[in-house]
C-alpha cells in the first residue's frame, strides 16, 4: 500500500501562486508516476499534471500548461505542483494520485492511490 497526503491548499487572489505538496509513504518503490487531479463542486474529477519514469517526463492539461508545474523529489517522497497565474476556473479541490503502471496517466483509472484531498479557492 502507499499512502499520500496532499497540503498547501488555500485561498488565493486570481493571478496569485500557490504550492501544493504530496507526500507518499509505504510501499513507494512500487509507483511508476505521480500525478495531480481536480474536481471541482458538480464536475468529474480532471487530470491536471503527472510525472513518471526515472526520467521525470511530465505531461500538462491544456488548461494548465506554461501554468502549472510538476516535479518531484524522490529522496524525500515529495511531488510538487507549482501553480502560478491562477484564475477563478483553477478552484476545486486538489489530489494526488500514484499509479504501479504508467498506462491511462491522464485518467483517473490509470491510478492506484489516491489522497484525501486539498481545497483549492481562487477569488476574482
Amino acid at each position: 500500500q502507499v499512502q499520500l497526503v496532499e497540503t498547501g491548499g488555500g485561498l488565493v487572489q486570481a493571478g496569485g501562486s500557490l504550492r501544493l505538496s504530496c507526500a507518499a509513504s509505504g510501499r513507494t518503490f512500487s509507483t511508476n508516476a505521480m500525478g495531480w487531479f481536480r474536481q471541482a463542486p458538480g464536475k468529474e474529477r480532471e487530470f491536471v499534471a503527472v510525472v513518471w519514469g526515472s526520467g521525470g517526463s511530465t505531461y500538462y492539461a491544456d488548461s494548465v500548461k506554461g501554468r502549472f508545474t510538476i516535479s518531484r523529489d524522490n529522496a524525500k517522497n515529495l511531488v510538487y505542483l507549482q501553480m502560478n497565474s491562477l484564475k477563478p476556473e483553477d478552484t476545486a479541490v486538489y489530489y494526488c494520485a500514484a499509479a504501479r503502471a504508467a498506462a491511462a496517466l491522464g485518467t483517473p483509472r490509470g491510478y492506484d492511490y489516491w489522497g484525501q484531498g486539498t481545497q483549492v479557492t481562487v477569488s476574482s
